[in-house]
């Protein structure tokens, strides 16, 4: 049952519904919906967007202000997703993952509120969903086994031998440690406790390792009996099912079984400072030439002044939002570090906001000349004034987001969730998150009566709260956290008798026995295969062919934007050009041409547009995998108005780049400091990629192109003797090849907007080359593990399988479905530790793989992924098939939205994945059997066809890999 198509209309003010009363009713013009604000007699505040979506969505957001770093608000995050009295299994949320059509289930937590909210397009799953959520936030059973085993435990290494050796364990304990290896992670959790150091802001809300052992499994119940109830929540739904109903299940669900009840969650203002401080943080880590990073930091005013908080976006924008911006050139430009710190900009995530700037990729040492630079250069910025231009052209940025409703990469419904979260849960009016037309016609009048930015900059240097923080790698860090760890252990154990020891043995044997019990699953709401749209979605378009190029062109809603994609399949590829078309597209767009130079074109492009692209894509037609071609997209999106300009944009891009030596090695270093970050935060991913470019073509390719591989090239080019003047060579062949691409343009417009000329870009390409297959030449077959500096491991393996059209494709998509659910997650995330663990199938690439996350462990991770095939002889039944049908059939029916909708099905048809053959798909999906399962997995998954790949802190083969018959070939990264 899809979400129904007639709009409700709003209530009005005054009105009741049961024990809600509506206090406020606000269009919304600029998103086509309106925000309906509504109070319960407990005390509890409800959000309700209505708007002509399909995509429903909900909300529960808590005020959670720890008081220390014990991780106490993330940690009771997990817990109550971990069982609820309505649905007392171990795992209702993970549980419900495969159960449902949803299309965004989660939770967070911030440093100063935890919210779960999701969003699905079937109604029956919306309240499905909303019946769990309500149950797991309010009345959790929060078990002692589960504080146990996603906050902290000890267990003995051999769980019943209190002989072997005591260690700490528990999922969020490993998540982290490896979140806190991370640069970024440990310069935004120092940043709160420099510039806030009297507020819940000083505290790690996720949990500092160290100190989670120290929150008690009391706490925990303490904390949520405190924060989780109705008189401290903020609800939230949006869409266009009815109102009351959704009122009325909140209320039988929840508030008819609580009292009022007053909780004090308010955040004092920080006291000021009397002058600016300096702070310091480190990170395990080995690059001491450039692993540093320094951020210079401003306390603001509230975050939930709408005036100041606009004022301080526009600002920021202004100084920092793009290459050619007056604070980040002079930062880049100076040679200190490579790009802008993690934490550069404005922040209202704070009660008070803050403005930071700084630079990373530095040598330990810097923080006096980057504190120094960034003084001086805002200085000179206040002195000499910002020319008018560049605040229009950051005003017009806002006008474009306040247009644009788009599903891509984030569910629109939930962004507006997040949009209108800051000032209401501050006290502010959540309207001014939505709408800034208020705001932004004072702003302009102020404007138009003189100097806005510079006073404000002259305020902020003359403000003494300010904070230089350095966060840099400590090289001893990661062993001296292991003998803090080994020394944590001891101190906590000291005491301990046999009997503590025992009790340690039996509370493990407990825990593994619950974990090993088959739970009732039949207790939480479902859906059914009748469930499934069995349409794929038809999109509209016309073509037409003027000259070599093709054009589409996709009329859709998109509120006054055009989106522009230019797709140029390439032609042969010589091999050296290979790992520099990455490179080219990511300079592209951040470097000059048409006489333009990067500052002067990044300038023109924040002006007309709300931003362009370029990317590199990886493609096969639906019937060969070996048939591998290469495209690169050009894309921008731009008010219609300025559309014309857009074209002229793209134009300028693909046909008449500019790029120099001083400018790419700018961009180049930025590139390697944001790779080498990502290895930390994605670990998994290029534990795939190791994997799968041993397998195909296009693994191979894509190691190449964003993969450790990639890193290792672009450290080489970087570094090495000459490389950016071969790279500069190499991007001249480049931009001639691109010319002679064959290229297929995909506009999406309104009806109105449609009729764009397209010729400054039709017009460039000419020739008949072929699209060419790159042809790399393959890894050898050998398990491949990099070390970094992280204290967990991240492990997969890969299988080679068949390609979209062959009969057994959607099985395997249903066989990973079945893996991670039933069986991974529950092996590595509940017995073993790990923040997570996976199984994946793309249908367009043919490879399958098996990955963990964050985990503690190597050897026995790879023997529970060799153990998969077991897994399968037990207990499987209907329901754990068509719950992995269900959740295979997301992956073939994604969000979409005026601005993706259109370029999805051209690009699709255009590569061979029809509406047709996406609906053949689809049914053979739905007729996939158990036995299926069983026999893709004997045919394709099979010892002899996997390869390895393993990213971890230390030497692999030091575990009991030799059992498995696994030696890995190491490199350090």
């Amino acid at each position: 049952m899809t979400i129904m198509d007639s709009l409700p209309a709003a209530p009005r003010v005054g009105d009741h519904l049961g024990r809600y009363t509506v206090e406020r009713v606000e269009p919304l013009p600029e998103m086509q919906g309106t925000l309906v604000l509504l109070r319960h007699e407990l005390g509890a505040q409800h959000a309700h967007v209505i708007r002509a979506d399909d995509n429903a969505a909900f909300g529960v957001t808590f005020p959670t202000v720890p008081q220390d770093s014990t991780g106490v608000a993330h940690i009771l995050e997990h817990v109550v997703l971990m069982g609820s009295q309505r649905f007392p299994v171990p795992d209702p949320f993970f549980s419900m993952l495969p159960r449902s059509l949803n299309t965004f289930m989660n939770a967070m937590t911030a440093s100063d509120w935890t919210t779960y909210p999701f969003s699905t397009r079937n109604e029956k799953d919306f309240f499905n969903l909303l019946a769990v959520y309500l149950d797991a936030t309010f009345f959790p059973l929060m078990r002692y086994e589960s504080f146990r085993q996603d906050g902290h435990r000890f267990e003995f290494a051999t769980p019943d031998d209190p002989t072997t050796p005591l260690k700490l364990q528990g999922v969020v304990y490993n998540e982290m440690k490896g979140a806190m290896a991370s640069p970024g992670s440990v310069m935004w959790r120092a940043f709160g406790k420099a510039l806030y150091p009297d507020l819940t802001y000083a505290n790690n809300s996720g949990g500092a390792p160290e100190e989670i052992p120290n929150l008690t499994y009391e706490g925990l119940r303490a904390f949520h009996a405190a924060h989780y109830h109705p008189s401290n929540a903020f609800f939230y739904t949006y869409g266009q099912l009815p109102l009351a109903r959704i009122l009325d299940a909140i209320e039988n669900h929840v508030m008819a079984q609580f009292a009022p009840q007053t909780l004090d969650v308010s955040i004092p203002d920080q006291p000021a400072f009397d002058a600016p401080r300096h702070e310091s943080a480190v990170y395990p880590g080995t690059d001491v030439e450039r692993g540093a990073q320094v951020l210079v930091g401003w306390k603001l005013g509230h975050s939930s002044d709408p005036d100041l908080n606009l004022r301080w976006s526009v600002l920021s924008d202004v100084l920092l939002g793009n290459p050619a911006a007056p604070l980040t050139r002079p930062l880049i430009e100076s040679g200190l570090g490579s790009a802008l710190a993690d934490g550069s900009g404005y922040r209202d995530s704070f009660r008070e906001g803050a403005f930071a700037a700084g630079l990373k990729g530095l040598p330990a040492g810097k923080a006096a000349e980057v504190e120094a630079l960034v003084l001086r250069t805002l200085e000179e910025i206040a002195t000499q004034g910002i020319e008018p231009e560049l605040i229009e052209s950051s005003l017009h940025q806002f006008e474009i987001a306040q247009k644009e409703v788009s599903n891509s990469g984030y569910p629109f419904a939930l962004g507006v969730m997040f949009r209108l979260l800051g000032p209401w849960m501050q006290g502010g009016d959540p309207v001014t998150g939505l709408r800034l037309d208020a705001q932004l016609g004072r702003l302009r009048a102020d404007l138009a009566q003189g100097a806005v930015f510079e006073p404000m900059l002259r305020d902020l240097l003359g403000n003494p709260h300010r904070v230089t923080l350095e966060v840099a790698p400590d090289p001893a860090s990661a062993e001296r956290a292991e003998a803090d760890e080994a020394a944590l252990v001891e101190r906590l154990s000291a005491d301990f008798t046999d009997e503590d020891r025992a009790r340690i043995v039996a509370d493990s044997l407990r825990l593994k026995e619950l974990q090993g019990q088959e739970a009732d699953r039949s207790v939480l709401p479902t859906l059914g295969l009748e469930d499934i749209p069995t349409a794929a979605p038809a999109v509209t378009y016309h073509t037409e062919q003027p000259g070599r190029a093709r054009v589409a062109r996709a009329a859709q809603p998109t509120g006054g934007l055009t989106y522009l994609d230019v797709q140029l399949r390439l032609p042969a590829l010589p091999d050296d050009l290979l790992d520099a078309l990455p490179l080219y597209t990511f300079a592209v767009t951040r470097s000059g041409a048409a006489g333009q130079d990067y500052v002067s074109l990044a300038r023109r492009i924040e002006a007309v547009t709300g931003g362009v692209s370029a990317a590199v894509g990886v493609g096969t037609p639906p019937d060969d995998l070996n048939a591998v071609r290469l495209a690169v997209t050009f894309s921008g999106k731009a008010l219609a108005r300025n559309a014309p300009a857009l074209v002229e944009v793209l134009r300028d891009l693909i046909a008449a780049p500019d790029f120099t030596r001083d400018r790419l090695e700018q961009l180049l270093k930025q590139r390697l400091a944001g790779l080498k970050a990502s290895v930390v935060q994605a670990g998994n991913a290029y534990a795939e990629r190791l994997a799968a470019a041993q397998l195909n073509v296009t693994g191979a390719v894509q190691e190449r192109f964003s993969g450790l591989t990639a890193l290792a090239t672009l450290k080489v080019t970087v570094e090495g003797e000459g490389g950016l003047d071969d790279l500069l060579e190499r991007f001249g062949r480049l931009r001639d090849l691109i010319r002679t691409a064959d290229p297929l343009l995909a506009l999406t417009a309104t009806p109105d907007d449609l009729n764009l000329d397209l010729s400054p870009l039709t017009e460039l390409f000419s020739g008949d080359a072929p699209v060419g297959r790159p042809a790399p030449t393959l890894p050898t077959r050998a398990p491949q593990a990099r070390t970094t500096d992280v204290p967990v491991s991240y492990n997969a393996v890969a299988f080679p399988t068949v390609p979209y059209t062959h009969p057994d494709s959607p099985a395997l998509l249903v066989l990973s479905r079945v893996l991670r659910s039933e069986y991974l997650l529950p092996e590595l995330r509940e017995k073993g530790g790990a923040y997570g663990g996976a199984a994946s199938f793309d249908p367009r690439e043919g490879v399958f793989a098996m990955s963990s996350y964050r985990d503690p462990h190597v050897a026995r991770t790879f023997q529970v992924f060799k153990d998969a095939r077991t897994f399968l002889n037990g207990d499987l039944g209907e329901r754990e098939l068509t719950e992995a049908i269900l959740s295979a059939s997301k992956i073939l029916d994604p969000l979409t939205s005026p601005d993706t909708a259109g370029r999805r099905r051209i690009y699709g048809d255009h590569a061979g994945y029809t509406q047709d053959l996406e609906q053949t798909y689809k049914a053979r999906l739905l007729a996939v059997t158990l036995d299926d399962l069983r026999r893709v997995m004997d045919t394709y998954l099979t010892p002899e066809r996997a390869t390895y790949g393993v990213v971890t802190g230390r030497d692999p083969n030091s575990d009991d890999l030799a059992a498995l018959g696994l030696t890995f070939e190491i490199q350090a990264i």
